[in-house]
C-alpha cells in the first residue's frame, strides 16, 4: 500500500469521474481560447467603463451621487445596457424588426464585413505559424484590389470566366506583393516586418498613381481618383438575393477555413511550415530547405490576404474604388489571427466577431450617440489582452499551460492498486 502524507489524511480521495471531469476543466481553462475569451470579456467591460463615464446622463448623476446614489446606478445601467442593445441590433438580430427576414439583415451585413477579415486573417495566421510577421495586408490588399479591379473593368469576358479570372488575377497579384518580402528575408535576411511596411507605403502610393492617370485605373471621364464600376459578370453573387448584401465571397472564405485546416494539419507542406515556425535551425538539419519554404509561406499568405482583397472589390464596394479600398483590413487581420489563436477555426470566430463590430458599432452610434471610437478601442483592448496572457490568466485565476494534474485528480491515480496487488489479493 502506498502511505498517505499526513497533510493528505482525512481527505477522500475523489472518484474517478470527478477526477477525470477536474483534469479535463483544467486542460480547457489553460488552452489559448480561454485566454482569448477572457481578453474579449475584460475589452468589453473596460468598454463599459469608457460608455459609462462618457455618458451625460450618468455624469449629471454623478453630481449628486451620495444623495441619490441609486439615479447614478439607474443611469449607468441604462447607458451601458442600452448600448450594448443597439450593437446587438445592429450586429445580430434587430428584434424591434416587423419580421424575421427584416430582423436578420443586421447578421447578414455582419458575415459581408466579415469575408476579407476571415480571408486576411488566415493569411496572417498561416505566416505566423510559419514563423513570419506579415504585417503588409495593407498593401497586398492594394495591390491585389488594383489587379482584380482592372480585370472587373477592363474586360468583356463569359460570367463565371470573368469573375474567376478576376478572383486568380487579385491572388496572384497578393501573393507577389508579399512574395517579395519572402525573397528578401529568405536570401538576404532581410526582417520581414521592416520590409512588408515599406511595401504597403509602395502599394498606396503606386495605386494612387495609378487612380489619378487616365488611361490607367482612373475612370474615363472623371478627375477624381476612382476607378470605374465592375462590370456584372465580374461579380460575386448574392446568397440570398438583393435585399442581403452577403455574396459568395463568404463561401469562398468557408472554403479557405477548410483548406487551410487541412493544409496545416494534414498535408506535408503545412508540417514543414510548422517545424520553419518552430525552430528553423533543427528544420534545416532534417532537411528541410527553409529558404524556400520561407518563400512558399509568404506567398500563400499574400494569396489569402489577395483573395480579400479580391471581395472588397468583387463583392462589397463595385461601383468603383478608390486609395481607401483597404479600409483597415490589413491590420485588423493581424488582431483575427491574435485571437483565433492563428488556428483557421479560431480565425473563422474571431473574423466574424470584428465583423459584428464593425456592423454594430454604426447602429450604436446612431441609435444612442455612443462615439464609434469606444468599439475601436474594444478592439484595440482585445489585442492589448492577447498580447498579455499571463495578465488575463492572473485576472481570471485560469492554470498555466502546461501544468501538472490536479492534486486531487493525482491521489484518485495513485489510489489505484497497481496489478500486482490487485493479483494477490485476489489470490
Amino acid at each position: 500500500m502506498v502511505p498517505v502524507p499526513p497533510e493528505e489524511q482525512g481527505t477522500a480521495a475523489p472518484s474517478d469521474d470527478e477526477a477525470r471531469w477536474r483534469d479535463a476543466f483544467r486542460r480547457a481553462t489553460s488552452s489559448s481560447w480561454a485566454v482569448s475569451i477572457g481578453a474579449v470579456i475584460l475589452a468589453v467591460l473596460a468598454g463599459s467603463v469608457m460608455i459609462a463615464v462618457t455618458d451625460p446622463e450618468v455624469q449629471k448623476a454623478a453630481g449628486y451621487f451620495f444623495s441619490r446614489p441609486s439615479d447614478m446606478i439607474s443611469a449607468i445601467g441604462q447607458a451601458v445596457g442600452g448600448a450594448y442593445a443597439a450593437l446587438f441590433r445592429g450586429a445580430v438580430y434587430d428584434y424591434r424588426a416587423d419580421d424575421f427576414a427584416t430582423g436578420i439583415r443586421p447578421f447578414m451585413q455582419s458575415l459581408t464585413y466579415a469575408t476579407p477579415l476571415i480571408l486576411a486573417g488566415l493569411g496572417v495566421a498561416l505566416g505566423f505559424r510559419a514563423g513570419l510577421f506579415n504585417i503588409g495586408g495593407q498593401g497586398q490588399m492594394l495591390a491585389s484590389a488594383a489587379a482584380a479591379g482592372w480585370v472587373g473593368f477592363a474586360f468583356d469576358l463569359p460570367a463565371g470566366i470573368h469573375l474567376l479570372v478576376a478572383v486568380v488575377a487579385g491572388a496572384v497579384a497578393g501573393a507577389l506583393w508579399a512574395g517579395i518580402a519572402g525573397a528578401l528575408k529568405a536570401y538576404t535576411g532581410a526582417h520581414e516586418v521592416i520590409v512588408t511596411i515599406m511595401l504597403n507605403y509602395v502599394a498606396f502610393y503606386l495605386l494612387s498613381y495609378l487612380l489619378a492617370t487616365p488611361g490607367l485605373l482612373q475612370a474615363p471621364g472623371s478627375a477624381n481618383p476612382k476607378t470605374p464600376p465592375m462590370k456584372d459578370t465580374a461579380l460575386y453573387p448574392k446568397l440570398f438575393g438583393d435585399k442581403y448584401a452577403l455574396h459568395a465571397g463568404f463561401l469562398v472564405a468557408l472554403g479557405a477555413v477548410v483548406v487551410i485546416w487541412w493544409l496545416l494539419s494534414r498535408s506535408r507542406m503545412g508540417f514543414t511550415f510548422r517545424m520553419v515556425g518552430e525552430n528553423p535551425y533543427a528544420a534545416r538539419v532534417a532537411g528541410v530547405d527553409v529558404r524556400r519554404k520561407t518563400v512558399e509561406a509568404m506567398l500563400a499568405s499574400g494569396a489569402l490576404i489577395g483573395l480579400a482583397g479580391g471581395t472588397q472589390v468583387l463583392g462589397l464596394i463595385t461601383t468603383g474604388f478608390g486609395s481607401d479600398i483597404d479600409a483597415g483590413i490589413g491590420f485588423d487581420a493581424i488582431t483575427v489571427a491574435l485571437l483565433g489563436g492563428s488556428q483557421p477555426v479560431g480565425v473563422l470566430g474571431a473574423g466574424i466577431l470584428f465583423g459584428g463590430f464593425k456592423a454594430g458599432g454604426s447602429t450604436m452610434q446612431a441609435s444612442q450617440g455612443i462615439p464609434i471610437e469606444i468599439v475601436l478601442v474594444v478592439q484595440s483592448l482585445i489585442v492589448l489582452f492577447i498580447a498579455a496572457p499571463p495578465l488575463v490568466r492572473a485576472i481570471f485565476r485560469l492554470p498555466q499551460p502546461g501544468t501538472r494534474p490536479t492534486k486531487a485528480a493525482k491521489s484518485a491515480k495513485d489510489s489505484k492498486p497497481a496489478p500486482s496487488e490487485k493479483k494477490g489479493a485476489d489470490a
